[in-house]
Formats: C-alpha cells, sequence, structure tokens
C-alpha cells in the first residue's frame, strides 16, 4: 500500500506537462499575433474602414490568400499593428514564465482576448480556447482524467506528451508559414495551398489534443495536483 508521505512527496503545486503544452501553445500563438501586427504597420497611418481587415495589405502580399484576416476595435492600420505587437509580446511573456501562477488562466485568456481586439488574428480561436481549458487544469487535480485513463493507458500515453506537442508546434508553425508566405514545395497553384494550409492546421489541432491528453496522463502518473 502506497503510504500517506508517499502520496504528499509525490505531490506537486500545479501539473508541469499541462503547463509546458500552455505556455507552448501561448508563446506560438504570441508570435503570430505580432506577425500580424508587424504587418499591419507596414500599412502605414491609415483607416481600416471597418472591424473586419487584412493583416497583410495588397502592396506586401507574397500570395494570392496570403490576407491574414483579422477583427479590431482600433480605426488604424499604424495603430493597430503597435498594439497587436505590445499584445503578443506580453502573451508570450505571460505564458513562457507566468503559467504556473494562481489565477494565470484568466490572464491567458484577458490577454488573447485583447490580441483579438486588436488584430492579432481571427484562425487561433479555436485554438486559444483549447489552451485557456487546458490552463484551468494546472493548478487542479486530473481526478476526472484519472478515471477515464485507465492505468496502462496512462502508462502508454504518459511519455508521448513531448513528441505530440512537437509534433503539432511544428505542424501549426509550417502553417503559419504557409499563410504569409504561400510556400508549399512542389505546389503552386493558391488553391491547392490553401487546401494545405488547412489540412496542416487540422492535423496539428489533433496532435495538440492528443498532447493535453497524453500530458495529462504524465502528469497523473508524475504524480501532479493531487488536492485541489
Amino acid at each position: 500500500m502506497i503510504s500517506e508521505n508517499t502520496i504528499n512527496s509525490k505531490q506537486s503545486n500545479f501539473n508541469r506537462a499541462i503547463q509546458t503544452i500552455v505556455a507552448t501553445l501561448g508563446v506560438i500563438f504570441g508570435i503570430s499575433g505580432i506577425g500580424h501586427g508587424f504587418f499591419e504597420t507596414l500599412q502605414g497611418n491609415t483607416a481600416t474602414n471597418g472591424y473586419v481587415i487584412y493583416a497583410i495589405g495588397e502592396a506586401n502580399r507574397i500570395w494570392l490568400h496570403g490576407n491574414e484576416p483579422a477583427f479590431t476595435i482600433i480605426p488604424n492600420f499604424l495603430l493597430t499593428g503597435i498594439a497587436a505587437i505590445l499584445v503578443g509580446v506580453a502573451v508570450i511573456i505571460w505564458s513562457a514564465g507566468f503559467m504556473s501562477k494562481k489565477n494565470a488562466s484568466l490572464v491567458f485568456l484577458s490577454l488573447f482576448f485583447l490580441l483579438f481586439l486588436v488584430g492579432g488574428g481571427i484562425g487561433q480561436v479555436i485554438f486559444v480556447m483549447i489552451g485557456w481549458a487546458m490552463s484551468t487544469r494546472i493548478r487542479k487535480p486530473l481526478n476526472w482524467w484519472r478515471k477515464v485513463l485507465p492505468a496502462g493507458v496512462r502508462r502508454f500515453l504518459s511519455k508521448r506528451w513531448r513528441p505530440f506537442l512537437i509534433v503539432s508546434s511544428l505542424l501549426i508553425l509550417y502553417t503559419l508559414q504557409i499563410a504569409i508566405f504561400g510556400f508549399v514545395p512542389g505546389i503552386s497553384n493558391p488553391d491547392s495551398i490553401s487546401m494545405v494550409m488547412v489540412s496542416t492546421l487540422g492535423i496539428g489541432l489533433l496532435f495538440l489534443i492528443l498532447a493535453f491528453i497524453s500530458g495529462c496522463a504524465h502528469d497523473i502518473e508524475k504524480g501532479g495536483v493531487i488536492n485541489g
């Protein structure tokens, strides 16, 4: 029988694998927000003429569909871009350094909501919502996952959260590259490139979900948060 002291010695104040996954996701989409902001600033001190904009203007567009849709409440491209860059930097700093803090998930969601409002991009919304949901488990016991994941499955998955996270991150980054540069080896048709972009993003999302489930298994196996 496992003693109470043994359990307490394994207990942590937060679930480290989940924290790492959320931090990685936050950094990636913080960089994406900065990228949107950079191209918005290139459009200069001009009116946005609406809430829904293209971060990449025609003068800087590299391929046909490389326009990077965004939403902004600031009616000026230059100011929108500066705001997106600043908030993107704040997202990266918070994600990388403070996700183990109390109420970190609320700040995480608030920063990304602000990034959305100032031109940081639209496409990352579903990823951010998953990341936020994951972040609420960083300092919480994983009792539900302990029930639904049998011990054998947990042991199998617990060793695979890093590979899943790496694959997901690379696919998302590759998708972000396609969105801007339209570079897909061997393919030049814009519609085909768009299909590849959507496909890689979808597969990246799948691997992110697998990373999250595997991260839960890892944190349970390593004795993450046991008591709330």
